[in-house]
């Protein structure tokens, strides 16, 4: 009688593949069971507008007559010295040339650069009084996206992905969209996984290309069996290959993407294909226009892509650190508030109408804010101690303020929301728990904002 025999190379391999596709029915199994919240959730999905490089609060919702008062005069004495070095040692203050205008039921103030998001504010939530501790970019934007102003932990995305899971398998769960061709700071690490695996990364789109997502039509010629055939044998050398290196998750989340594409083909398309939408919900986007076409394009895909179950949309606005403005802001800021506050109010009215709001979280802000004090004479520098965003939807109970800066906007002190406990807010919203989600990295409990940040209840309660 014959006897089957084999190496010990091809003993473990076999045996490998074998705790591999247990491994692997485990992941997609557990997929649906992560999918259960703390508690009762307000919201379903997260918009998030991301301004990089830094808007100015000064000038857009949180007004200081005291600063035109002064302005041309040095940081009064009252004001103890910033923490950290920003503005240029002994600059004057800068006036807001700005017209404010109050707007609605709730009488909140808007300046005269963002008409179209004031006619919104009974929907919004104005949080005046958040800060961060990156100074730079490169940090500011980490921590805004990680909670960390270094590299190594997994975005916002990242976590909402794999807490929740997905709501629909032919999309991703997590996409990004940016506003040019160009690289945010930090490049992908903004939307990646850190130290989870690769799969709970985030997926970017070119919004404005005529091919979104690169490679994934079907190429000419080929049917969709030979296709799928060649999928298959593709997915066995993966297989193979990722259960001799385990460690590896990226090679992982690499069969997945390929399994994902193959099903986004059918509904991808679909999803981004904006001529669907009639003239008039595009114009109410700014399509019809040059200066808002590109944000209003991505603003109106991220309404299709969330109507249709991703989880969690980010949107680049100035990528590249276009917001930042250390000279000239009035041209900085005019042009890129004039390219996105239609599309954004565009948005909110849309998500509104279609009964898309309420359990839909729109967040809009930067990496930090500016200084009250003058660069270069014109500009502003980056200011971490106190700075704006704003929430809308997902259960935020809009047309309030919340929190505070200083006379001259410098440092938050109302309120305060650090970068920790806007991360927590916005799980909380989605019905997790930031001390409750929980991922085991080599044996130690990570949480996504590192065992700090608390909900701000007002967000709800007003």
């Amino acid at each position: 009688m014959d006897t089957f025999q084999v190496n010990r190379r091809q003993w473990l391999q076999n045996a490998g593949m074998g705790f591999g596709s247990l491994a692997l029915h485990w992941m997609l199994s557990g997929e649906q069971a992560l999918a259960e919240v703390h508690h009762p959730p307000k919201a379903k999905r997260v918009i998030w507008l991301f301004m990089e490089g830094g808007p100015s609060h000064l000038d857009l919702l949180d007004p200081k007559p005291l600063l035109n008062t002064l302005a041309g005069k040095p940081l009064p004495s009252s004001f103890r010295e910033p923490i950290t070095a920003m503005g240029e040692k002994g600059a004057p203050l800068l006036a807001s040339p700005r017209k404010w205008t109050q707007h609605g039921e709730s009488g909140l103030y808007a300046s005269d650069w963002i008409p179209h998001i004031g006619e919104c504010l009974d929907d919004i939530a104005v949080i005046r009084s958040c800060w961060t501790n990156g100074i730079n970019h490169a940090g500011g934007v980490c921590q805004m996206n990680t909670c960390l102003n270094f590299a190594g932990r997994p975005s916002l995305g990242s976590w909402v992905n794999f807490g929740l899971g997905t709501e629909n398998e032919n999309l991703p769960a997590f996409v990004v969209l940016c506003d040019n061709a160009g690289r945010p700071v930090n490049g992908p690490r903004n939307w990646g996984s850190g130290f989870m695996p690769a799969s709970y990364q985030g997926v970017r789109i070119q919004g404005g290309d005529a091919e979104p997502i690169p490679n994934l039509r079907t190429p000419e010629g080929q049917t969709g069996s030979r296709l799928e055939s060649k999928l298959k044998l593709l997915k066995q050398f993966n297989e193979s290959y990722a259960a001799l290196h385990p460690q590896q998750s990226e090679l992982e989340a690499r069969i997945r993407s390929y399994e994902l594409a193959f099903r986004m083909q059918a509904e991808a398309p679909e999803a981004m294909d904006l001529s669907q939408e009639t003239e008039e919900t595009q114009q109410l986007y700014g399509l019809d226009q040059k200066e808002t076409q590109s944000f209003g394009r991505n603003c109106l895909l991220a309404r299709r892509l969330v109507e249709r179950g991703v989880r969690f949309v980010q949107l680049y606005s100035g990528t590249g650190s276009k917001w930042d403005s250390h000279s000239d802001i009035e041209k900085n800021h005019g042009n890129l508030c004039k390219s996105m506050d239609k599309p954004v109010a565009g948005l909110l009215k849309d998500l509104k109408q279609r009964g898309l709001l309420d359990d839909t979280l729109v967040i809009w802000g930067g990496e930090f804010g500016r200084t009250p004090m003058s660069e270069k004479g014109n500009g502003r520098d980056h200011n971490p101690t106190g700075f704006t965003i704003w929430m809308a939807g997902g259960g935020v109970k809009g047309g309030q303020t919340i929190g505070a800066t200083d006379e001259l906007g410098l440092y938050a002190i109302e309120d305060k929301m650090h970068v920790h406990d806007i991360h927590a807010s916005i799980l909380w919203l989605l019905g997790l728990d930031n001390m409750k989600l929980t991922y085991n990295h080599k044996g130690r409990i990570e949480r996504p904002t590192i065992n700090e940040g608390r909900f701000q209840k007002k967000l709800i309660t007003g």
